[in-house]
């Protein structure tokens, strides 16, 4: 009783015209912010946190938070509408949703992402009102050798994401693998694969620049091959009727969307994992608990209801270890632990103690921000829809034009415009020779945080891989990753043994 009591002054305070209107206007932002390419919500709320010091430091968080959420679901739209993932927890839904919206299904993959981000986010603000304290001591006994096992497991659900040809995909994770070492050595500070020694692969090859020259660049580059010139333009049509067919639909994928919802929260809670990753396990447990595994990537709809339920409910639990333990749970969450250090708020265990009306407000601002984030998207689909009726000769300069922002706008550097456009030229020519693109993509994302937790974990156990079996959490991961990936060898083996029989 006594947290409902707590929760229902948080919503007193957020119920205010000041707190309504900052979610109101920081949910449309954030909508806009996720579904421009290169900015998502990380630059979106440093961008917009000095704006915060003009209001309260509760209205500042509701506001920042605010972002967030819309960010999140604006994420989905220009990986649906455009192929073009908005931000790095909106790649796996690119997979799924363009196949969608080149099929005219767009509204559906809108409509479904939107509902699935909303249900996601929902489950997530539940479990962290009910059981923050449990939850923060379950992501404190995660040391370097969990986190670990936790990419490892991740990397083997990429399996399943390439279909049958077990060793393209593993040439495509390899491929990604080697492309996130580029840069300077994390412990040693010395360069690696620095090609020719241009000064722009220092920074390493940002995650965006790859995934919006594969899908964006090499998108146009295989519609125009494929067409034979001749682009036919998606009859997409969009009306009340549709909506609410959609809307009812979204229980069809009540298993993928609530796999997604529990094991996004779950790794969001995780410090340093955030919602990428949580989005991409997401998308290849769907893949793998599905009847019909063979139709994901070609427009399968829980292949978007599974990430986008995971990217929600994980931006809700990565501001879990920020609040309890003061660590942040992403990049965003980084900068609002930032802006609550600056307003004289210090995260740990004591803010529930000493702020308990700032952290009941923050709370309750997330189930509105919810509703609000979910009607101003179904608020606008119908213009998002209309983009897809656009000639191809005015839509594909357009894609291009955001392409070159996207992929300039992380660094602010031309080197990485001019690698977006040779990885665009690299992901015309995979699709070309059928290598799977999502492995590459994924293993560039979640290889340095591999990376980093192995090296450390190593350095703690003098060298020593048992570090990885031994512990009681780190131990069944690391077991269940290895039998997923033996499983592809040990069905091939099976399919061999009944040929020859």
């Amino acid at each position: 009783m006594e947290t409902l009591d707590l929760l229902s002054q948080g919503f007193g305070l957020v119920l205010q015209p000041l707190n309504i209107a900052l979610i109101i206007g920081g949910c449309a932002l954030g909508l806009f912010i996720g579904a421009m390419p290169g900015l998502g919500s990380v630059n979106g709320v440093a961008i917009l946190l000095p704006m915060t010091f003009l209001v309260p430091p509760a209205g500042a968080i509701i506001f920042l938070a605010a972002i967030y959420y819309g960010a999140m679901y604006g994420g989905a739209i220009s990986s649906i509408m455009l192929g073009i993932p908005g931000a790095s927890t909106a790649v796996a839904t690119t997979f799924d949703g363009r196949p969608m919206a080149l099929k005219g299904e767009a509204d559906r993959a809108l409509i479904t992402a939107a509902g699935a981000s909303f249900i996601g986010g929902t489950i997530s603000v539940i479990l962290f009102t009910l059981f923050a304290p449990p939850l923060a001591e379950v992501a404190l006994a995660f040391g370097t050798a969990e986190e670990f096992a936790l990419m490892m497991l991740a990397f083997a659900t990429f399996v399943g994401l390439g279909g049958d040809d077990i060793p393209k995909t593993f040439f495509s994770i390899f491929i990604g693998l080697a492309l996130s070492a580029v840069g300077l050595d994390i412990i040693s500070g010395e360069p690696r694969l620095i090609f020719g020694d241009l000064p722009g692969f220092f920074h390493g090859i940002n995650f965006l620049v790859l995934a919006i020259g594969i899908y964006g660049i090499g998108e146009i580059l295989w519609t125009i091959e494929s067409s034979g010139g001749k682009v036919t333009i998606s009859q997409a049509n969009i009306t009340v009727r549709r909506i609410m067919d959609n809307l009812r639909g979204l229980a069809s994928s009540a298993k993928a969307i609530i796999m997604g919802s529990f094991l996004g929260y779950f790794v969001g809670i995780l410090p340093a994992a955030g919602a990428t990753p949580g989005s991409i396990m997401a998308y290849g447990v769907a893949k793998t608990i599905s009847k019909d595994p063979d139709s994901f990537g070609k427009g399968n709809v829980d292949g978007v209801a599974a990430p986008e339920a995971a990217n929600n409910a994980a931006s809700t639990g990565s501001m879990l270890p920020m609040l309890t333990l003061g660590i942040p749970g992403s990049p965003t969450t980084a900068i609002l632990l930032g802006g609550m250090v600056i307003w004289g708020l210090e995260p740990g265990p004591m803010l529930f103690v000493d702020h308990q009306d700032f952290v009941w407000a923050l709370i309750a601002s997330l189930y509105v921000a919810n509703v609000f984030a979910l009607l101003i998207n179904l608020l606008f689909i119908p213009g998002f829809v209309s983009v897809l009726r656009m000639p191809f000769t005015i839509l594909a300069p357009i894609i291009f034009v955001l392409c070159v922002i996207g992929g300039y706008a992380p660094t602010q550097s031309m080197h990485d415009v001019w690698l977006m456009l040779v990885f665009g030229v690299v992901g015309y020519l995979m699709r070309k020779l059928d290598y799977p693109m999502a492995p590459a993509v994924l293993a560039i994302v979640l290889g340095p945080l591999a990376e980093t937790s192995m090296r450390q974990s190593l350095l703690i156990s003098d060298g020593s891989f048992m570090i990885f079996f031994s512990r009681p959490i780190s131990g069944p991961i690391m077991l269940v990753a290895i039998a997923l990936f033996l499983l592809p060898l040990i069905k091939r083996l099976r399919e061999r043994g009944g040929r020859t029989t």
